[in-house]
C-alpha cells in the first residue's frame, strides 16, 4: 500500500512521524510525496491552539473532500487526543483516529481498516481514554535526511496556566536512556549528522522515575557523547526546549566539556521578562537566577547561541509589564526570538483570567517587539563576519541561486539560514565565510567541502526495518504519580 503522510505543528510531531515512517515500511508499505498517488491519506495533527486546530481540521477537510471512494483518511496524534470523537463531526470523511501516544499502533490500525467494508457508518478508533496512562516508547528509526529530531521524552509536568499540552498529552514520561542511545546509533548508522534532541521539557529528562530535577539530561547527554559511534567531527547534538527552573550547571558543564559534540547553542522558552506576569503564567520568575544561568553559560562557551520564545498580551499586562519585557530582551540580547500573541485556549487557568486584552492590543506589542529584537539580532548576526563556519546544506533556492544552510547557530525549521552561492547537495558539510548579515539570514562564501561520509548500505537499513529482527522497542514501566 502506498501512503502520503503530513505533518503539522512541533518537532515533536516531526520525531512521531518518523517513527510512523519506520512502522509502515517494515510492514511493507511506501511512501508517496503525492495524495493522488496514495492508497492511504495519514494527517499527524497539532492542537496547541486554536490555529493549529484549524489547520489540521482544514487539511484534513481539504484531503476528504479531494479522496477517492477506495483511499483511506487517518487523523493522527494530539488533534483527536484533544477533541476525540468530535473530529468526525468536523471531518466526516475520516475513515480511522488514531491518538496521540498510539502511533506506535499504526499498523494495528491500517489492518483493521483494511480488514472492514468500509461505510460512512463505520470507523477505526484506537484512542487511550487518558494518555497519562501510557508510557513513552521507542521504535527503530530510519532517515533519509542528515538531520533528525529525537524525541526523549513525552508529556509534561509544568503547570503552566496558559498551556494545553498536559491535558492531552498527560505527564512527562522519559524514554529510557538505553532507547534513546538505541535511536541515535540508528540514525549515525543512516548517515544523520544532527541529532535534535526535543520534548516538551528536556530539561526535566529522567524525573519521572526518580532523578533529581534537571540531572537526568546531563547524564543522557554523558551517554551520548561517549557511547555512540561517529566519525569525529561528524556529528551535532543539538538541544532544544529546555526549561528555565530546571537548568543547571551541570548542564553548562557538560555542553562545555563536550562542545566539539554538543552544539553551542540553547533553545531555552521563557515566555516573558516581567517577574509579575511570570507569576501570572505559573512559570518560573526569578529573574536574577535566570540571567545568573545565562551570564554562567556564557562565561563558559562564549560562542553559544541563545534562543527563546516570548508571549505578549497575556492577561493583565501592562504597558510596564510589556516594557519590562522590552528591557530584558536589551539586557539579556538573546541570539534567536520568536514571539507570539498570546491565545486564550479553553480550559486553562489562563483563559479564565480577567483582564483579557484586545487582539488589536496584542498586534500592537507583537510588532514593537519583533521590531525590538530585530535591531539587536542584527547586531549579533553582524559580529559574524569574517567567521568560518562549518554548515550543512539543507537545499537549495533556484530562484536565488543559493544553497540554504545552517551552521552551530539555525536550528532547523526556526531559525535562518547561511545562504552559500551556487549549487550544492542537501546533506553536504561545507566550510564557508560569512560575508553578510541580516537579521535572521547570513551570507557566506565558499571555503571547501568534506568529504562525504559513508552511508549505511540498503541491505543494512532492510536489516534495521527488517520485522523479524528484535524490535528496538524499550518501554518506560514507571508508574506516573
Amino acid at each position: 500500500m502506498r501512503y502520503h503522510l503530513v505533518t503539522l505543528g512541533c518537532a515533536k510531531n516531526i520525531s512521531d512521524s518518523d517513527g510512523i515512517h519506520t512502522l509502515l515500511s517494515r510492514a511493507g508499505h511506501h511512501a508517496t510525496d503525492e495524495a493522488d498517488n496514495a492508497d492511504l491519506l495519514i494527517v499527524n495533527t497539532c492542537a496547541f491552539l486554536q490555529a493549529a486546530r484549524d489547520e489540521s481540521i482544514d487539511v484534513l477537510g481539504t484531503l476528504g473532500v479531494q479522496k477517492r471512494k477506495e483511499q483511506i483518511l487517518v487523523a493522527a496524534g494530539c488533534l483527536p487526543q484533544r477533541i476525540g470523537e468530535a473530529i468526525v463531526d468536523e471531518v466526516p470523511w475520516l475513515d480511522g483516529v488514531i491518538g496521540t501516544q498510539q502511533w506506535p499502533r499504526i499498523v494495528e490500525l491500517v489492518d483493521t481498516i483494511q480488514g472492514r467494508r468500509l461505510d460512512d457508518r463505520w470507523r477505526a478508533y484506537i484512542m487511550p481514554a487518558d494518555a497519562r496512562n501510557h508510557v513513552a516508547d521507542s521504535v527503530s528509526r530510519h532517515s533519509n535526511s542528515h538531520s533528525a529530531y529525537l524525541k526523549i521524552s513525552d508529556g509534561c509536568s509544568a503547570p503552566c496556566a496558559f498551556c494545553t499540552i498536559p491535558s492531552f498529552k498527560g505527564k512527562q514520561r522519559s524514554k529510557r536512556p538505553s532507547a534513546v542511545l538505541r535511536e541515535a546509533q540508528e540514525l549515525v548508522q543512516q548517515g544523520v549528522e544532527e541529532i535534535v534532541l526535543v520534548a516538551q521539557d528536556l530539561t526535566a529528562y529522567g524525573h519521572d522515575w526518580g532523578e533529581p530535577i534537571g540531572h537526568g539530561l546531563p547524564a543522557l547527554l554523558e551517554m551520548l557523547c561517549s557511547e555512540v559511534d561517529h566519525v569525529a567531527g561528524r556529528l551535532w547534538y543539538r538541544l532544544m526546549y529546555a526549561y528555565p527552573g530546571h537548568a543547571n550547571p551541570a548542564l553548562i558543564d557538560v555542553m562545555a566539556r563536550h562542545k566539539g559534540l554538543i552544539l553551542p547553542y540553547l533553545d531555552m522558552p521563557l515566555q516573558h521578562g516581567d517577574r509579575h506576569v511570570l507569576k501570572r503564567m505559573r512559570r518560573p520568575h526569578k529573574m536574577a537566577r535566570q540571567a545568573a544561568f545565562f551570564a554562567n553559560l556564557r562565561a563558559a562557551i562564549p560562542e553559544v547561541t541563545l534562543r527563546t520564545t516570548f508571549i505578549v498580551g497575556y492577561p493583565g499586562e501592562t504597558e510596564a509589564e510589556f516594557q519590562a519585557l522590552l528591557d530584558f530582551m536589551s539586557e539579556m540580547r538573546f541570539d534567536k526570538v520568536g514571539i507570539f500573541p498570546y491565545s486564550a485556549e479553553a480550559g486553562t487557568p489562563a483563559a479564565e483570567q480577567g483582564g483579557q486584552l484586545p487582539e488589536s492590543l496584542k498586534q500592537e506589542r507583537w510588532e514593537r517587539a519583533m521590531a525590538h529584537q530585530q535591531a539587536i539580532a542584527l547586531a549579533a548576526q553582524e559580529r559574524m563576519v569574517g567567521q568560518r563556519l562549518d554548515v550543512l546544506v539543507d537545499g537549495y533556492d533556484a530562484d536565488q541561486g543559493v544553497a540554504l544552510c545552517r551552521s552551530y547557530r539555525e536550528a532547523p525549521d526556526v531559525d535562518g539560514y547561511v545562504l552559500v552561492d551556487g549549487i550544492q547537495a542537501a546533506g553536504d558539510r561545507l566550510r564557508v565565510r560569512v560575508t553578510a548579515a541580516y537579521p535572521y539570514d547570513l551570507e557566506a562564501r565558499l571555503l571547501s567541502r568534506y568529504a562525504p561520509l559513508p552511508q549505511a548500505s540498503q541491505d543494512q537499513i532492510e536489516l534495521l526495518l527488517d520485522p523479524t529482527s528484535p524490535p528496538a522497542i524499550d518501554i518506560a514501566t514507571i508508574p506516573i504519580q
